[in-house]
Order: C-alpha cells, then sequence, then structure tokens
C-alpha cells in the first residue's frame, strides 16, 4: 500500500479522537513519566513562550504553566482539545495540523511536543514549521519511544502478538516519519536546519496489574497500537494475554508488573 499522508492524519486524527476520554488513566501513565525531562531539556522556565505542539489533553502545557512559561497548545484532535481546554483553562488551546503550525514567525521561544512528532505523516514539513515559528536562539525538545532493546514494555507485546496473532492484521495506513532511533532524530532536526542537536536516552517504568491490564492502557489509550490490537480474532486474544503475562514474570512484583520503559528526548537550536 503507497504512503498516502492523508490517510495517515484521517487514521490517527480518528484514532486520537477515540482514546481522548481515556488516554488519562491508559497511555498517559507511560507518556506522563517523560514530562519533566522534557521540559528540562528545553530549558523551559519563568516567562518563556512556550508551544506545546501535538499536546493531546494538555499535560505538558499544563506542567509548562506550572514552571511560569506562557503556553500555548496545538492539536489536530478536537477531543483531545477539548479534554485540554477542560483541564487547563488558563492556556491558549489551538486546533491546527503540525506540518503547517498556524502561527507567525520567530513567535516562540521553546516549542515542545511529547510523543507527538512520529504520528504526523511528514515530520519533516513539523520540524520546519517549528524551525521556522521558534525565534532565534530558541531551543526545541521531543520525544519518541526508544527501540525495543530499551523500550522492554513494547517489545514484549510486539513479541506476543508476532507469536499468538498477527501484528499485520490492521487495516491501519503505512505510518509516516522514519522516526525509529535517536540517529533519525539526529538527522531530521540538522535537514530541517536546527544546530546544536543532541539525543538521550530516558527511562523510566511502566506499571499495570498484569499483562491483560497493559495491553488495555495500550488499546485504550493508543492510536496504531490499539488498531493492531484491535485486529486480532477472538481465538488469538487469550493466548495473547497468556504469552504476555508469561513474558512479564521477570518484572513481577507483589503489586503486578513493573515494566522498563524508555525514550529519546531530541533537541535542536534555532541559530
Amino acid at each position: 500500500m503507497p504512503f498516502d499522508p492523508d490517510a495517515v492524519r484521517e487514521f490517527e486524527r480518528a484514532g486520537w479522537n477515540r482514546a481522548a476520554a481515556t488516554y488519562e488513566t491508559a497511555f498517559a501513565t507511560a507518556t506522563r513519566q517523560f514530562i519533566a525531562p522534557l521540559l528540562d531539556a528545553a530549558m523551559i522556565d519563568a516567562g518563556a513562550k512556550v508551544l506545546d505542539l501535538c499536546c493531546g489533553p494538555g499535560f505538558v502545557g499544563a506542567a509548562a504553566l506550572g514552571r511560569g512559561a506562557i503556553v500555548t497548545g496545538l492539536d489536530f484532535s478536537p477531543a483531545m482539545l477539548a479534554e485540554a481546554r477542560a483541564r487547563c483553562p488558563a492556556i491558549a488551546f489551538r486546533h491546527g495540523d503540525a506540518e503547517a503550525p498556524p502561527f507567525d514567525d520567530a513567535c516562540f521561544d521553546a516549542v515542545v511536543s511529547n510523543f507527538g512528532i512520529h504520528h504526523v505523516p511528514r515530520p519533516a514539513l513539523a520540524l520546519s514549521g517549528v524551525h521556522r515559528i521558534l525565534r532565534h536562539g530558541g531551543k526545541f525538545a521531543f520525544t519518541i519511544w526508544a527501540g525495543h532493546d530499551e523500550n522492554i514494555a513494547w517489545k514484549l507485546v510486539f513479541d506476543a502478538v508476532e507469536r499468538f496473532g498477527d501484528p499485520r492484521a490492521s487495516a491501519a495506513p503505512p505510518p509516516g516519519g522514519g522516526f525509529a532511533t535517536a540517529a533519525d532524530c539526529l538527522r531530521a532536526l540538522h535537514d530541517a536546519g536546527f544546530s546544536r542537536t543532541e539525543a538521550e536516552l530516558a527511562r523510566g517504568t511502566w506499571r499495570h496489574d498484569d499483562a491483560a491490564a497493559l495491553l488495555a492502557a495500550l488499546r485504550a489509550g493508543t492510536a496504531r497500537m490499539a488498531a493492531m490490537i484491535q485486529a486480532q480474532t477472538d481465538a488469538a486474544m487469550p493466548e495473547i494475554v497468556s504469552g504476555l503475562e508469561a513474558a512479564t514474570a521477570p518484572w513481577r512484583d507483589g503489586a503486578g508488573i513493573a515494566v522498563p520503559i524508555a525514550c529519546v528526548i531530541a533537541t535542536g537550536i534555532r541559530s
């Protein structure tokens, strides 16, 4: 199937609209762990004019506001924006496309995006847009999930689906992007005109009662992974859960499972 940016955009929008109501108690228990290091990487402090790009329900923007920043949020999902506006009415949340951010040139001191850029059909356009709207000397920081050698929760899920189900069963369109490694991030930042680029690994732990709860969080709070899980047959799902339960045994304690997760935090400066 050829790459179709419009199909990717509509698939992602529909997925995140669907996930908006359950995101906080589902996938956000993973993504929120990396908000503080993301804001640290962007050097967010009081008075800074900050854009939270692909802001979702507004957790990053709220944290930046808590540091005294002047925050704007941008997202293409109306349902996510409704959650964000209800949670933090002090922030100006706008509807728009990350590939063409609707802001004047050089109007932000910093731009941050927590696990949003790799969902954009053409991230190179988003990075060029960020470069345009940053002031000279402004900093961009974004996160992507690390590879499976570091991001164990993802590896265990994909391994279980590969073994007992079909990871290609989803009708989701092929993704855009190509952001899979730190090197990908650095290359894209350089191509968009950023200087002093860096990428570092940040680690966390994703805690759940059991393997079924981990799968439920991904199913309720994501777009592409939810589509993959949803596409598995009724016959395959018990085996997938059982296989994942066995695979998570090394990370089980008295309170459930605590599986390692990791992301790459990439940064660049507009010279």
